[in-house]
């Protein structure tokens, strides 16, 4: 990541294990000359700020006005162009298309209170199966992609890779998982642990939760 750290918000996701693990997986692949990225649910802006680092054009887009504000603020303090919008997901860039998508969505199984996610919990709730924006960008973003394309995903195991994978094949991509990486319970997966193990998310074994990158290419 970056050496300035990024100005965080109250309402706003922190750049975490999970920011830290997609960076490392954007590093590594091979950007063409003036390639055009895609960050969505970009937060603070810390991934978009790391594709622009390496001359790429970058698009950040957020839900959240409070990020939008953040990212704005933190390309600034870089000295980085983005050109960042407020939208939910891919509405704000329907009829372009990119080198290469980052989406760092919330995946977090979470009880059913009746609603949408609101205020920060919109960072990582993602409804009973952690699969509510998973899903929307299994199905929107392989139009998105150029030929070459190529789509950075990060997510809990808990909201099931497999169908993640399924989904992104059978829309016509190649996708593996890249990166995995085991980490303590945060806040969030402890408050709602007892939940989680009663609808079998959780074994009585598990004491952490494994974070997975999925890298889905579109074929040339």
């Amino acid at each position: 990541m970056g050496a300035v750290n990024p100005l965080v918000p109250p309402g706003v996701y922190a750049p975490q294990e999970d920011t830290e693990l997609l960076a490392g997986a954007l590093s590594e692949e091979s950007l063409p000359p003036g390639a055009e990225v895609l960050d969505v649910g970009t937060g603070t802006g810390a991934l978009a700020l790391e594709a622009a680092r390496r001359g790429a054009h970058v698009t950040a887009v957020d839900v959240s006005r409070r990020a939008v504000w953040a990212a704005r603020l933190n390309a600034l303090r870089a000295g980085l162009p983005l050109r960042i919008r407020h939208g939910n997901l891919f509405d704000p860039v329907r009829g372009r298309s990119f080198d290469l998508i980052l989406a760092n969505p919330p995946y977090v199984p979470a009880p059913d209170t009746g609603g949408r996610p609101r205020g920060a919990a919109r960072s990582w709730d993602a409804g009973a199966d952690g699969r509510l924006v998973l899903d929307r960008i299994c199905r929107e973003a392989p139009a998105l992609l150029r030929p070459g394309g190529v789509l950075l995903l990060v997510q809990s195991a808990l909201s099931d890779t497999g169908l993640t994978l399924e989904r992104l094949r059978a829309a016509g991509l190649k996708a593996a998982v890249t990166r995995r990486q085991r980490i303590a319970f945060g806040p969030v997966l402890r408050g709602r642990e007892r939940w989680l193990r009663e609808r079998g998310l959780l074994s009585a074994a598990d004491n952490e939760e494994e974070l997975v990158v999925v890298r889905a290419e579109l074929p040339v």
